[in-house]
């Protein structure tokens, strides 16, 4: 499992994203807002899933920022 900071609104929240190599999956969370997902290695549009899922827990802009970064996060494991 690996752990990411992320600033938002001047507070750091944890990232969690645990990887699970044997069943090509990765579940990412980030428990102070209460919000989490997971994606298979070869689904398309993970960015857009992350973003639509976040959506309900933070703002359109936090949104997007967030799920740029844990999509990046997710591409170097």
């Amino acid at each position: 499992m690996k752990i990411r900071k992320d600033f938002s609104n001047g507070q750091e929240q944890k990232v969690f994203i645990y990887e699970n190599k044997k069943e090509e999956y990765i579940l990412v969370a980030i428990p102070d807002i209460n919000w989490s997902a997971s994606f298979a290695y070869d689904e398309d549009l993970i960015e857009d899933k992350l973003d639509k899922t976040l959506l309900k827990v933070v703002d359109k802009e936090s949104a997007s920022r967030i799920s740029k970064k844990i999509y990046q996060w997710t591409r170097e494991m």
